[in-house]
């Protein structure tokens, strides 16, 4: 038992100095590359041997039915298994087998050029968390990009990344990157599908990493065709839209909620005379209610999605939702909720008792009962959110 026990522990330390002694991973998420991925492990095993890096090169296999896995073991890599399907899922495998103190992640297909893989590797040794790629300021050849993307989707996604969660990121798809081992347990990184290149990002912009970025070449595959594709595109949306609960609800349902009150307020005494002929009558009154009340619904989906980070990711939450949830409890919530409901209720009691003092004929009172109606409605909706927003964060607040 000692001698076997012994064995062991020499295995363990073999095993702890083989991981030592690479400095870099080359981590290459791969599905159904049979065309490229031999020649992308090749080139990278090139350049990490010309710049005299210890290092391995890891591919990702993500459940391919071609040669992908046999080409990529005899050029030399290491090659991993994903059973989920996914290039996040693969990214995440990847990452998860690679033993270097820096990682470059990079497209399995042969899109970039790999020659240059010390200007990814550098940096980490200068002391930065993070080097990101960039296209923009490298170079896109003829036939690696289709136009849509090129110009319209990455670009898009690109100023999303900036304007939401203010990184100075040229190129926020490009698909080559590196980072320093000991910085990756600072990432949340869960994303499975293409939004895993964004969610990385957001993710580096929220714990602060140093980060620069180097220019990259970007190349045709070796098949010819594009990779992205618009529902690749429109998932990276999609995904940095719902990390930011401010713009997707906040934000235009505050705008909303205001023009609605607005409208409401300023047709009560009577039409607004825009110009000869032009006016604004009783009619737009019903679209001010239901903007006021479309634009507190989307107010109070923004306050949960906060709430649900401050609860389950208190690191990432905004400072201001805790502040909120200190000074607006559950009885508060109510008092308010109730105290609108019973303005409209008021104006509509008020509304009753001039069709009863007029004999019960014809009562012409759109305008207040619109406002009303408004105000009962978006009184109801605070009471009610007041409850579930208890519910949300009991476990964080240890009260209602």
């Amino acid at each position: 038992m000692s001698e076997q026990l012994t064995l062991e522990v020499q295995e363990d330390n073999s095993a702890q100095r083989a991981r030592d002694d690479i400095e870099v991973s080359v981590v290459l998420p791969c599905r159904n590359e049979g065309e490229g991925i031999g020649a992308c492990v090749r080139e990278a095993r090139a350049a990490l041997a010309r710049y005299g890096y210890s290092a391995e090169v890891v591919v990702c296999d993500n459940g391919s039915s071609d040669r992908s896995v046999e080409s990529a073991r005899s050029a030399g890599a290491r090659v991993v298994h994903q059973p989920i399907r996914g290039y996040g899922a693969a990214c995440l495998r990847g990452l998860e087998a690679a033993r270097g103190r820096y990682v470059v992640l990079a497209d399995g297909d042969g899109t970039y050029d790999l020659s240059v893989i010390n200007r990814f590797i550098e940096p980490l040794r200068a002391g930065y968390d993070l080097v990101l790629g960039t296209r923009r300021n490298g170079s896109i050849l003829a036939g690696s990009m289709g136009a849509a993307h090129r110009h319209l989707l990455e670009p898009i996604q690109t100023w999303l990344s900036r304007r939401f969660f203010r990184f100075r990121v040229s190129d926020v798809r490009c698909g080559v990157r590196s980072i320093r081992r000991d910085a990756l347990p600072r990432l949340n990184l869960g994303a499975t599908g293409m939004e895993f290149a964004s969610e990385f990002l957001v993710e580096a912009a929220r714990a602060g990493l140093s980060t620069v970025e180097v220019p990259v070449n970007f190349r045709p595959r070796s098949s010819g065709r594009p990779r992205r594709t618009v529902g690749d595109g429109w998932r990276v949306a999609r995904h940095l839209l719902l990390l930011s609960p401010t713009r997707l609800f906040l934000a235009p349902g505050l705008l909303c909620l205001l023009v609605g009150v607005t409208l409401e307020i300023a047709l009560l005494p009577g039409p607004i005379r825009l110009r000869e002929g032009v006016y604004l009558d009783f009619h737009f009154m019903f679209v001010g209610g239901a903007l006021a009340i479309l634009g507190l619904q989307l107010i109070l989906l923004g306050v949960y999605a906060k709430t649900y980070a401050l609860v389950h990711e208190p690191e990432l939450a905004d400072a201001w939702i805790r502040r909120f949830h200190l000074r607006y409890t559950l009885e508060r919530g109510v008092a308010l909720g109730g105290f609108v409901f019973a303005a409209g209720f008021i104006i509509n009691v008020s509304i009753l008792a001039q069709w009863v003092a007029g004999g019960f004929g014809v009562l012409f009172a759109v305008r207040p009962a619109v406002l009303a109606l408004t105000l009962m409605v978006l009184g109801a909706e605070i009471v009610f959110a007041a409850f579930f927003l208890s519910l949300l964060r009991a476990s964080e607040f240890g009260r209602v």
